[in-house]
């Protein structure tokens, strides 16, 4: 091979071998590069992911921050449906109204006579009826009621009224009807309801409430300013606690559980809650209980709570399964009836506390300084012993003591409140006499005595002017004293005076206490139930007996002015129906007589 060839062939080899290093040489550059770049990408990523999730802890953060309601109700509900992750989230609605007739008014004046500035009434203007393409008239659409789509009826939403539409905060009245009200929608309402300063009625129709929700509503409604209207018909329970809508701390006035299903396990604890001797509902005004399966037990108790609350005016149990036996004890309640044991024990408690209520208070501290082991109403020795001991001296021990100088404050501080003890000793006599008067004035004209309206007439007034004077003269000795405060303390007392209706006047008859029953209940419903002629008739009597009591006295009320008794087992014709229709029917407010036709003077 020549030369020439040799070293063309070795100069292609040495060109192919520092090209092929320079390509390696680029491809290392190029993994370098890459590498490089994953690197960054990676550092990027690690970047954007920490900024990722220090955005979700922020938004975690404000997520956890409690909701602060503002009393728009639409507004607020509808953010805190949110927050709870709820699929769907019932609307806020006004309440549909059939439209008001519009009625034009405008005032002409009128020339002369009797007419004149009185306004002159235009009826609107006849709307015009459209055509059909073929020249037939076609009817307006009706206006009383509006259409809508398919189902949106039935969509479950909340409807409200306001007092002013304009102002979302003046939500007064809430209707939820048919679509069920779980916990957790009760608890967004137990955060949203308290901020409404306007709502006073509540209307939950049908919406499945349980036990838990039941009793979450219980504790909403005190935290409720205004509230007042309660209706939870169609809801059925299985423990009946309904009694905790009506506890002492409840402001509900007009409450309605018709179709709830409530037994006789119900209506006992809702009788309970009515009154007791030591405790009676003050608020309660309209009870409605229609439509359930209260029976003769449960009407029992609902009577026994009706004996000394003297605030429910409105009472409905039709519908139920009452017979003769409950009947029988609601009109005892009704007419009058004996005090137990435990009412005889808690009216003399009242009527002690009425007469002397400086009795259970402690001695000031100027007289227990120095007698400790000494009852306060217990004097001195230096008052015991009058035969010149008070004006003896200290002996000489008690000097060295530092005892002699207390004794003769001691003495100038008794010496100064005697007459002062004496005033109070006589007002507590005073009080004593009248209690006294009271108590023989409770027979039932024995031994020529006064009876129980006699008393209630006249020796109550006494009596409570005496007691009043007593007070009056206590309070002035005791107005000085550190620490004193008679007009606060005897507020409870006055109070207590008005309300509880065992410091009633009463009738004492074989051995026992008689008072005069409810008389302000004045609407009664007991019809469509099974009451037979021994129920009725003791109703009647018991209407007779208000009609009589009413008539001599009617400071404690009217007595029933409307009672329903019809659909039961007698038949209408009967003679005892028409008996008490005769008494109640002028009493009823919404009874209006027959017109009289004037007498026509035959010729």
């Amino acid at each position: 091979m020549p030369r020439s060839i040799r070293s063309a062939r070795s100069n292609s080899i040495c060109s192919v071998t520092s090209e092929s290093g320079r390509g390696a040489k680029l491809d290392e550059l190029l993994a370098s590069r890459v590498k490089m770049g994953k690197k960054v990408e990676k550092g990027l990523n690690k970047e954007k992911n920490q900024s990722a999730t220090s955005q979700d802890e922020l938004d975690s953060n404000k997520a956890l921050e409690p909701h602060v309601c503002t009393g728009n109700f639409s507004a607020d509900f509808s953010e805190l449906c949110r927050r709870n992750n709820m699929t769907f989230i019932p609307p806020v609605i006004m309440r549909p109204r059939p439209p008001a007739p519009v009625v034009q008014q405008e005032v002409s004046p009128a020339k002369g006579g009797k007419d004149k500035g009185k306004p002159s009434v235009t009826q609107p203007e006849p709307e015009q009826e459209e055509n059909a393409e073929d020249g037939e008239p076609v009817d307006a659409p009706p206006k009383t009621f509006t259409t809508k789509d398919k189902f949106e009826y039935f969509k479950p939403s909340i409807q409200v009224e306001m007092d002013n539409q304009d102002k979302p905060d003046t939500v007064n009245e809430i209707f939820i009807r048919g679509w069920k009200v779980d916990t957790v929608m009760m608890d967004i309402f137990k955060q949203c309801w308290p901020t409404m300063e306007k709502l006073h009625s509540i209307n939950l129709w049908n919406t499945g409430l349980n036990d838990d929700t039941l009793h979450t509503l219980s504790t909403i409604l005190p935290q409720c300013p205004n509230i007042k209207n309660v209706t939870l018909d169609g809801n059925a329970t299985e423990k009946e606690d309904w009694f905790e809508l009506i506890t002492e701390e409840s402001p509900v006035q007009n409450l309605s559980l018709r179709h709830c299903g409530i037994t006789n396990k119900g209506a006992k604890m809702i009788g309970r809650c009515l009154g007791s001797a030591k405790r009676a509902n003050t608020k309660l005004l309209t009870l409605n209980l229609s439509n359930n399966k209260i029976g003769e037990e449960g009407l029992e108790e609902i009577a026994q709570g009706l004996r000394l609350n003297r605030t429910l005016l409105s009472l409905s149990l039709a519908s139920n399964e009452i017979r003769d036996k409950g009947v029988v004890k609601l009109s005892e309640v009704l007419s009058r009836f004996p005090l137990t044991h435990e009412e005889v024990v808690e009216r003399r408690k009242l009527m002690s506390d009425r007469s002397s209520p400086d009795r259970n208070k402690s001695p000031p501290l100027s007289r227990r300084a120095d007698s400790k082991d000494r009852p306060g109403s217990v004097r001195s020795s230096t008052h015991q012993d009058k035969g010149g001991k008070k004006n003896e001296k200290p002996s000489a021990k008690a000097k060295k003591d530092g005892k002699g100088g207390k004794e003769e404050k001691e003495e100038k501080h008794e010496k100064t409140k005697g007459k002062k003890e004496k005033e109070d000793k006589a007002g507590a006599k005073k009080a004593a006499a009248a209690e006294s008067q009271a108590r023989r004035g409770v027979g039932a004209n024995v031994g020529g005595r006064s009876s129980g309206a006699d008393m209630q007439n006249g020796n109550t007034s006494r009596r409570a002017s005496l007691a009043a004077d007593a007070k009056g003269k206590g309070n002035k000795t005791k107005g000085k004293e550190k620490g004193g405060k008679p007009a606060q303390e005897q507020e409870p007392a006055d109070s207590q005076d008005f309300i509880n209706p065992l410091l009633e006047g009463a009738d004492y008859i074989d051995g026992r206490l008689w008072v005069a029953g409810n008389r302000v209940l004045i609407n009664l419903n007991l019809s469509r139930n099974e009451i037979g002629e021994t129920g009725l008739e003791a109703l009647l009597k018991a209407m007779q007996y208000q009609t009589t009591l009413c008539m001599e006295n009617k400071s404690s009320g009217t007595g029933l002015m409307r009672l329903l008794v019809g659909k039961n087992k007698v038949r209408s014709s009967h003679e005892l129906l028409q008996k008490i229709t005769d008494i109640m029917l002028p009493k009823d407010p919404f009874y209006k007589p027959p017109p009289q036709t004037p007498e026509v003077n035959e010729a």
